[in-house]
């Protein structure tokens, strides 16, 4: 039985997804962390069918809209396999104090392992229908103008809201979905 109200049941629509770290830790302030989600993403799009169509990654969560055959297991594995090569990575580079609080913010139950990434649960939310695409959008866009990072969206290095004015973004995604 899973820990979540939120559940994935009809394949082929959309998802808005939010993947939040433990404790809100600004693990996603380094871009070489923020790279291992983008290889991840990229990974599946390429090798597992999945569709994107948008996503942001702020410093301590992200927020994407994905469809595809086993969403669900790949949304697992994709955290799974994240988690491991950013706690891998921090250990590396001698990241101590973060790998520390990655350790504290565990929760209990995770016994078999010794670090927790991300908070569990993605939050899916079926995108019906094109206005709630665009709301859903422009809610991911917009989220690093609302906290005052940026005057744009586009100016937003990781944001697909380069790839819906037409310019170069990080990833391929999907921007004709209606």
């Amino acid at each position: 039985m899973s820990r979540s109200r939120y559940r994935i049941f009809e394949q082929e629509y959309p998802y808005f997804l939010t993947d939040t770290v433990v404790a809100w830790l600004p693990v996603f302030s380094y871009p070489a962390y923020v790279e291992i989600v983008l290889e991840s993403w990229r990974f599946l799009q390429r090798e597992r069918g999945i569709n994107i169509f948008g996503y942001v990654i702020l410093e301590n969560h992200l927020h994407w809209i994905a469809a595809g055959p086993d969403l669900s297991e790949h949304i697992g594995r994709f955290k799974s396999f994240t988690a491991r090569r950013i706690i891998d990575e921090l250990e590396k580079r001698g990241f101590i104090t973060l790998r520390e609080e990655l350790r504290y913010f565990k929760q209990r139950h995770k016994s078999d392992q010794k670090h927790q990434l991300w908070q569990e649960g993605s939050h899916p939310q079926q995108i019906q229908n094109d206005e709630m695409m665009l709301q859903k959008l422009e809610y991911i866009h917009n989220n690093p103008l609302r906290r005052g990072y940026v005057d744009e969206p586009t100016h937003w290095r990781y944001s697909s809201a380069r790839n819906y004015a037409g310019k170069e973004g990080l990833i391929e995604i999907v921007t004709d979905w209606s």
